[in-house]
């Protein structure tokens, strides 16, 4: 592929190359359905003229004057489908996360003017019309499900005449690699979303330089799973990726399903954040713990090897043989779990614990970590499968054609084709945040080696203690998250005397635990107030508090009975924690706390 194309050729030069009959594969009715590359690139042809009918298009290709559609779907084929079908001419796709509240999705239909909108599911749709007369610019809404209250979106593809097609071409070849492909709005952890514009050229330029980089093989028989939303650059670029490379995609129904998904699709890659890699290391261990005798003993045996996995020190000859039994014994079976075909996973979007990347490295299931913003979309670094090409804490090294420094502050800077063109209708925030062409993430880092990229944390999450010692709340997070008693925690202490922790148990650890020692557990509020849990926890933080210097250890925490949610508000679609959310939220724990 050139430098200079858009993001809808990669069709054609995946019709070319690889032209196969489960280019994208979702499941309806309890079946896969399988689109081949020339239906794929029929369909987008066709809802393409179809659109055009409607009466939306680029204009004169002004950001302003481009035609805004809005997107709120699960991950299904008919998704890039959309995605590509606007491009081709010149309209704005907004994609939105389908759990945004309803006062987000009015601010963002305003502001982008948005004449249409695409939906997948009811409940989606309830959402939509709930703030469709708040929206003046609205004109219809199209479901990829057949609903009352939309509009089916076949409709929009029926009796396209050839004509119509041609116009159509017209109109795709006068679309150019500097105009904007999507606006993608950030929700954030602070404030009302910002919508970053991200032309062609931006989404490619980093498309190129991730294959080239990281580096991806052309691999027709590759088989991807597809799960985190696509409203999220790092999964929809990933995908641009799968079609450069004649990977088939396979959409999986839900987070749910994943397991059964894994299973049946056995694919060779998968993209996913830390917070799901997490959640299947704590399912893997809680089904060794149910082992009893010679098998309980092995698998333990094979998960403390695998903790001190080193892919850059020479490992002894003795280790390699012990890894090579755990592996035939014990992690075939995990292997087997995530469908005994992967090659590898990249993890980004969060600091992923070093621990798990080890643990799943010598397991065979390598895990490479990468790192991006939206407004870089996204990358900027990744570890790489080549010999020397990887550290395990750190975020890999800089991806090809991107400049990286670090200010004085340790912030990183990073300057190339892929840094966004703005924020929409924000040329005050876009000023704030490229200076100089150069695109200041927020994010605090160093580099080890002189090469990897290391992210030490969020220069929005720092806080002062009331001594005026500066605390960085993840890598104190991420470590006592190591502990199996730890499900969520958060840090607080900002101009307080000391550090203090919100701390989610992981509930059913806790009542094995409360069992084993003969502690009657009756619900999670009152095991979370059990003076011999919380000495539990005393002891544990205790323990973890030696990692960290006098400033950073956790002085005082409080226990909460309940798991924080996407949909309780206290996690970011991307499965951060939304700090301001929870400090107003847990108030009064806070309070006791420093009380």
């Amino acid at each position: 592929m050139n430098e200079h194309s858009r993001i809808f050729d990669y069709i054609d030069f995946r019709l070319k190359k690889f032209p196969q009959s489960n280019m994208l594969c979702g499941r309806e009715n309890g079946q896969w359905k399988h689109y081949s590359t020339l239906e794929v690139k029929e369909l987008v042809n066709k809802l393409s003229a179809g659109l055009l009918k409607l009466g939306v298009s680029g204009n004169d290709m002004e950001i302003e004057h481009q035609d805004k559609i809005a997107l709120i779907s699960k991950n299904r084929p008919e998704w890039l489908m959309l995605d590509m079908a606007c491009q081709q001419i010149g309209v704005a796709l907004c994609p939105i996360y389908p759990t945004t509240n309803v006062k987000e999705l009015e601010f963002i239909f305003n502001d982008a003017a948005v004449k249409h909108v695409f939906v997948s599911g009811a409940d989606i749709l309830d959402k939509v019309l709930a703030v469709k007369n708040k929206v003046p610019s609205l004109q219809n809404i199209y479901s990829f499900d057949e609903f009352p209250g939309s509009i089916y979106w076949e409709e929009i593809i029926k009796d396209i005449t050839a004509e119509e097609l041609v116009l159509m071409e017209t109109i795709k070849d006068g679309i150019k690699a500097e105009h904007c492909a999507t606006i993608i709005y950030t929700s954030g952890t602070t404030g009302t979303p910002k919508g970053v514009m991200l032309s062609h050229r931006n989404i490619v330029s980093n498309v190129v330089n991730s294959v080239i980089s990281f580096p991806f093989t052309d691999n027709p028989s590759g088989r991807a799973l597809s799960f985190l939303p696509l409203n999220h650059i790092f999964e929809r670029m990933v995908s641009y990726i799968y079609i450069s490379s004649g990977v088939c995609i396979y959409y999986a129904q839900s987070l749910d399903t994943i397991a059964d998904d894994l299973k049946e699709v056995k694919p060779t890659l998968f993209a996913t954040v830390p917070r799901l890699l997490e959640k299947t290391y704590e399912k893997i261990m809680a089904k060794g713990a149910e082992l009893t005798g010679i098998k309980k003993r092995l698998f333990y045996w094979s998960v403390s090897l695998a903790t001190v996995y080193d892919n850059i020190k020479p490992q002894s000859i003795w280790y390699k043989v012990q890894l090579a039994i755990a592996n035939k014994l014990i992690f075939s079976k995990w292997r087997e779990a995530l469908g005994g075909n992967i090659d590898f996973i990249v993890t980004g979007g969060a600091a992923c614990q070093v621990r798990l990347i080890r643990i799943f490295t010598a397991a065979k299931i390598p895990i490479y970590e990468g790192y991006g913003p939206t407004e870089n979309s996204p990358v900027i670094s990744v570890n790489r499968r080549v010999k020397g090409g990887t550290k395990f804490g750190s975020v890999g090294p800089v991806i090809e054609g991107q400049q990286v420094k670090l200010e004085a502050d340790g912030e990183i800077c990073v300057k190339g084709p892929s840094v966004m063109m703005g924020y929409y209708k924000r040329p005050d925030l876009t000023a704030e945040t490229i200076i100089d062409g150069w695109l200041h993430t927020g994010d605090i880092g160093v580099f080890e080696d002189e090469k990897f990229l290391k992210i030490t944390d969020r220069k929005k999450e720092l806080f002062k203690t009331s001594g005026g010692k500066y605390v960085a709340p993840q890598p104190i997070e991420n470590k006592m998250k190591e502990s199996p008693f730890v499900e969520q925690m958060m840090v607080v202490g900002a101009e307080q005397k000391f550090v203090g922790a919100l701390i989610v148990p992981s509930m059913q650890n806790l009542k094995d635990w409360m069992q084993h020692k003969g502690i009657p557990f009756t619900t999670a509020e009152d095991a979370v107030q059990n003076p011999k849990v919380l000495d539990l926890y005393k002891d544990l933080i205790n323990s973890f508090n030696q990692s960290f210097n006098h400033v950073e250890q956790v002085k005082k925490f409080e226990l909460l009975p309940y798991e924080w949610t996407i949909d309780s508000g206290e996690l970011t679609p991307t499965l951060k924690l939304k700090r301001k959310v929870i400090m107003e939220k847990y108030k009064n724990a806070v309070e006791r706390i420093y009380s």
